[in-house]
């Protein structure tokens, strides 16, 4: 009751009170202090990948002034030599509102990506959002096979059958690339797991589905459990070091994180930044009320 309560009051309380909690998670509002976050974790030994906050547009003029800052995002991140790729949300570009100006827009981004020699993740968002989503990844990837990539959602019903039919497209030269996260929209129970064990045993058999089919498996998660899982799984199939990594958030759980690159695997982390931060914090919080802990921690601990 009281994290649902938090989630309510949040988006009413002064900005500047809700940066205490959200300045942990988000690396600033401009270009320059998402390139300082980056190279603070480069110098880490810890890759990026950089996303401007942002998404669910209402025009499609908000959308070509999105397209063009993700432009300029790729020209000066990767003049500044960052280590790290790109992610971007499709209901950026109006995916829900004109998707073929949406495709060319993002084909347009992937299409810089690949002359800079990088790489450009595509978030999945909620469900009246996966369908799309799939279907920019199918046009795009035989296009750029090595330069662009798709997240899934574990806690989907359907993700597995998802990758068994986009295994049908898979290159042995250019293995698919996908981020495997639990997922965090609220969906029913009819398409979503929602007991938090099932879930983790979906991660788990979405995984290694992907590592027998020689998939590219960025492993996107703070659940110890599920990072220890995943570490005999690796071990069980003898996957390269080529063939897979860990990725985490910014600001989340630093010591598993540190953990990992200490046992010699690489590690990527997801810097967000842009003006959009307080809605980005706000709707996140009211898609998982349990963040609220971490925000009374914020305000009171650290104060």
């Amino acid at each position: 009751m009281l994290n649902k309560l938090i989630a309510n009051v949040l988006p009413y309380m002064p900005e500047k009170l809700v940066w205490v909690f959200s300045k942990r998670y988000i690396a600033g509002e401009t270009i320059e202090e998402g390139i300082l976050g980056s190279k603070l974790l480069n110098q880490q030994s810890i890759d990026v990948t950089v996303d401007l906050l942002g998404e669910f547009i209402q025009t499609m003029d908000e959308a070509l002034d999105n397209k063009n800052k993700y432009l300029e995002i790729i020209e000066r991140f990767t003049s500044e030599k960052i280590t790290g790729h790109f992610s971007l949300k499709p209901t950026m570009f109006g995916l829900l509102i004109d998707k073929e100006t949406c495709y060319k827009h993002i084909r347009e981004i992937v299409e810089l990506a690949s002359k800079k020699g990088t790489f450009v993740r595509i978030d999945m968002e909620n469900s009246q959002c996966v369908d799309l989503e799939l279907e920019l990844f199918r046009k795009l990837y035989p296009e750029f096979p090595a330069h662009v990539g798709l997240v899934v959602q574990a806690y989907l019903r359907r993700t597995l059958n998802d990758l068994k039919e986009l295994n049908k497209l898979n290159s042995a030269e250019y293995p698919m690339n996908f981020r495997l996260c639990k997922g965090i929209y609220i969906e029913p129970e009819k398409i979503a797991y929602k007991n938090f064990s099932e879930v983790q045993q979906h991660f788990l058999e979405d995984l290694e589905f992907m590592i027998q089919n020689k998939m590219y498996a960025a492993i996107a998660t703070h659940d110890k459990f599920l990072v220890d899982k995943s570490l005999e799984m690796i071990e069980k199939h003898n996957v390269d070091k080529s063939m897979y990594e860990f990725q985490m958030l910014y600001g989340v759980t630093p010591d598993l994180r540190q953990s990992i690159i200490d046992q010699g695997h690489r590690m990527r982390v997801y810097v967000p930044f842009g003006k959009q931060w307080f809605n980005y914090c706000t709707r996140r919080l009211k898609e998982n009320p349990k963040i609220a802990q971490h925000i009374i921690k914020a305000l009171f601990v650290r104060g």
